[in-house]
């Protein structure tokens, strides 16, 4: 990752939810920024915070839209969105974005500090290597996985990952043609099941499908075993 330091952004215009926030995060070390609209959010993502805490419903520009960007400009930040219960449709759309997580309002602040962590080991996991420190290649070369570097190459043109999307393809190349349910692939790369939809796993093996194969409806790697889950083909031949 670029950023340094432990810096996290909190975004939400109700006042007090971001200060209570902040409050839990700060007793766990980290450094926190405010800010209650969009624009600003925006402004601060120039001091670069390793992670960002983002609320929908901003005003000036709506927390959509700041994802959108953080996205496209700051692709190593981390993010997790704060939703309403109503907005099923806002919260799946945050995910096809590249959110790496989300809470529904009203949360647990400790839940919200848990949920934090996760995403920041699964960045620091990622930016590491883990466990597996050599290169991964697939198909001669037309699918190059390396954990240092976190980059992925599909013949030879690099792919953009988010540090979540980077994860899961990591771990189901390390595991090939195993078959993993949904559940096994929140406990493994999210680290938690609990509070987390399902759904979030089907959006973001959507999303690295999108990016790294040639035909996302009819996938070369990563494919699904209907009413089971999700497995890895290292190669054609398999």
């Amino acid at each position: 990752m670029n950023q340094a330091g432990n810096k996290i952004l909190i975004v939400d215009d109700e006042i007090a939810v971001a200060e209570v926030v902040s409050l839990y995060l700060q007793k766990e070390g980290y450094e926190c920024m405010l800010a209650h609209d969009g624009r600003v959010a925006l402004a601060k993502m120039d001091e670069r915070p390793i992670l960002v805490v983002l609320d929908i419903n901003l005003p000036e520009v709506d927390g959509l839209s700041v994802l959108s960007t953080i996205r496209e400009k700051y692709p190593d930040t981390g993010v997790i969105m704060l939703t309403a219960r109503r907005q099923e449709i806002d919260r799946i759309y945050g995910l096809e974005l590249g959110a790496d997580d989300y809470m529904v309002k009203p949360f647990s602040p400790a839940e919200l500090v848990a949920r934090v962590k996760a995403v920041l080991r699964r960045m620091e996991g990622s930016a590491s290597g883990g466990a597996q420190s050599s290169a991964l290649v697939f198909d001669d070369g037309a699918l190059e996985i390396d954990p240092l570097s976190h980059s992925v190459k599909v013949n030879s043109s690099e792919i953009e990952l988010t540090a979540t999307e980077f994860s899961l393809l990591k771990f189901m190349a390390e595991h090939p043609r195993q078959v993993f349910s949904r559940d096994q692939l929140l406990d493994s790369v999210w680290g938690m099941t609990d509070y987390v939809d399902p759904n979030t796993v089907t959006v973001h093996m959507r999303r690295v499908r999108e990016k790294i194969e040639e035909n996302p409806g009819k996938p070369r790697w990563l494919q699904t075993v209907w009413g089971v889950g999700y497995k890895f083909i290292p190669d054609q031949s398999a």
